[in-house]
């Protein structure tokens, strides 16, 4: 997740761009660059690192009343001034910025670019070749464009400038989201409305497969086959509050497309500058080392986080880890082992069945850890050690990025327990949610799959069940919570062999039933449950890895670390409930009876 913006007017454009890449940054912070476009050709300036860097390198510099300017979360090629956009055409006409992943850039390379040499080592860079590529051949820019957009398969975001045309900004998308700003003799770009607020509220939707031509003057919007479309515009009357919400209609959604950037985000506070490792801090991981057993505390979405979270601590750190609900053990306490480590989970830090556990443990001399996602929290204050899941204010009472970040952290956690008892774990945390964050962005572009699958499956029905084996399980019964907290479908998830013990009694001719198969050792297993409640009249709907898939699958997740994959299969269950609720009608940020911080027993 990258963040773009782009300007024409009569002002300067170099401190309005960088204004926009401010409200930007949080969609990606390793490098950053801007592109003005004046009478001496385009004025470009880059930079590894932070916004900061990128306006302390231009200072005084930067003329031009037409630029655009990115900040980017590395995809394709290290972060570095190289691979940081804008990118420029062989012949340094042509300046492009870019938010996506074209997946057919190499094979674009070898067909169209075989005598190019390519000046980064991203994906980008092949677009803004393609494009000087068609115009050299005597294509007009407007065709070059549309051309270049044409033979892109991914998602992306797109705005090119030309230097022979310094009243014209060219845009396209494609799944990434980008919006055009209208004003009185004035025109913007931005990936997200809030970049441009300070100049207008008047912005005009792009849909998949649109090019728009903007002028200062005004735009026009065409389909890629040179279509013209007419479109109103929308006026953002937003306040304070819903500023976080940006363009989209609900915070739930924005919350789940957010959950790259999160990995992304997680990765960046937890890994060490100098040898890219882990660092955690040496109290937490001599806590960790000394520790006989691990008590995992915690209630809803945190429960079942925590439950992924036990799989991980036993299978990669080796620690022996409970799971418990925390209103249970809060009155109901088990036999303890001699050296305990509590851990407890809760997005808001201030869940009081967590802390009336924490207070009796402290009474008791046991160490704790909080993960939490607020800082400065009751339960970050008083347990001994806090873990951030740095996953940005969550508005929507559906918890979804901050489960996915809770998982993240207890991944680097268990990694980092592993190290400390000289324990080879045979991957690298970082690298793996590297490989998560992109997987999930491929997921996030995928909305209009999940979204049939609601009306499939979930539009008029009284109930639906979810199964699953191994850390399947735990995945199933997140999104059974997603779906009946928002869209009061009677929904649950189970163990995929408990059904023949009682629960298949449940199946009637049409009953849904989602099934999750990403571990390889039970594909077989789940398989087989699939066909029992389908024997039975159910209508199945079944999701699978590249690993696992077959013939018929409705969803097929791309490969990652086993171990890792609940990060990833629970990101189409939290879109098809979503889906779900908008479709049937009801909140779906404020799901009836809930609050979002359960303040009380």
């Amino acid at each position: 997740m990258c963040g773009i913006v782009g300007y024409i007017g009569n002002n300067q454009a170099k401190d309005i761009l960088i204004k926009g890449l401010q409200k930007l940054e949080y969609r990606g912070y390793d490098s950053a660059g801007i592109a003005l476009v004046n009478d001496s050709g385009v004025e470009l300036h880059k930079e590894k690192g932070r916004i900061a860097a990128l306006e302390d390198a231009i200072g005084k510099e930067g003329k031009g009343t037409t630029g655009i300017g990115h900040t980017r979360w590395a995809t394709h090629g290290a972060p570095s001034r190289e691979n940081a956009h804008p990118h420029q055409s062989i012949s340094g006409r042509f300046t492009l910025v870019h938010n996506g992943v074209i997946e057919n850039y190499q094979q674009l390379k070898r067909e169209y670019l075989a005598d190019v040499n390519m000046a980064s080592e991203t994906d980008t860079e092949v677009i803004v070749q393609l494009v000087e590529s068609f115009a050299e051949k005597g294509e007009n820019i407007d065709e070059a464009f549309r051309r270049a957009l044409s033979l892109l398969h991914g998602s992306y975001a797109i705005a090119l400038i030309d230097k022979e045309d310094n009243d014209t900004i060219y845009v396209g998308k494609n799944k990434s989201p980008l919006l055009v700003g209208v004003g009185d003799d004035v025109s913007v770009v931005a990936s997200d409305a809030m970049a441009m607020l300070h100049i207008t509220k008047e912005f005009v939707e792009i849909m998949d497969q649109e090019i728009v031509i903007v002028k200062q003057d005004g735009i026009q919007v065409k389909k890629l086959d040179g279509t013209v479309v007419e479109r109103d515009t929308f006026t953002t009357d937003i306040d304070e509050s819903d500023t976080e919400k940006g363009t989209y209609n609900h915070f739930m959604l924005k919350e789940i497309d957010e959950q790259p950037f999160v990995i992304r985000n997680i990765i960046q506070k937890y890994q060490d500058d100098d040898d890219g490792d882990i660092k955690l801090d040496n109290a937490i991981r001599a806590a960790l080392n000394d520790a006989d057993r691990l008590y995992v505390i915690a209630a809803g979405t945190s429960y079942h986080a925590g439950l992924v979270g036990k799989e991980l601590m036993e299978k990669v750190a080796d620690k022996p880890t409970e799971v418990h609900i925390a209103s249970e053990f809060l009155y109901n306490e088990p036999l303890l082992s001699k050296n305990p480590l509590f851990i407890f989970i809760s997005q808001s830090g201030e869940t009081a069945d967590c802390r009336g556990v924490l207070v009796n443990v402290k009474e008791k001399g046991y160490k704790s850890l909080t993960i939490t996602n607020v800082p400065g929290s009751t339960l970050t204050r008083e347990a001994d050690f806090t873990l951030h899941t740095h996953a940005g204010p969550e508005i929507a009472v559906a918890s979804t990025k901050a489960y996915t970040a809770q998982m993240a952290v207890f991944s680097i956690l268990a990694m980092d327990g592993a190290r400390a008892q000289g324990i080879n774990t045979g991957f690298n945390a970082i690298n793996e949610l590297g490989l998560i964050a992109n997987a999930m962005e491929t997921l996030c572009d995928q909305k209009d799959r999940m979204e049939q699958v609601a009306r499939d499956y979930m539009f008029d029905t009284r109930n639906c069940f979810f199964i699953g084996r191994a850390m399947d399980y735990h995945v199933v019964q997140e999104g059974a919570l997603k779906l009946k907290e928002i869209s009061y479908i009677q929904a649950e998830g189970f163990a995929g062999g408990e059904l023949k013990h009682g629960t298949i009694a449940l199946i009637e001719d049409g009953t849904p039933v989602v099934g999750v198969t990403t571990q390889e050792h039970v594909n077989a297993n789940i398989r087989g449950n699939i066909q029992e409640v389908i024997a039975r009249g159910a209508n199945a709907c079944i999701i699978s890895t590249e690993a696992t898939k077959e013939e018929g699958d409705n969803i097929v997740l791309p490969n990652i670390n086993e171990l890792l994959t609940p990060l990833i299969s629970v990101v189409p269950l939290q879109l098809i409930s979503y889906y779900a609720a908008l479709h049937r009608g009801c909140d779906v940020d404020k799901p009836r009876n809930l609050a979002k911080s359960v303040t009380v027993e």
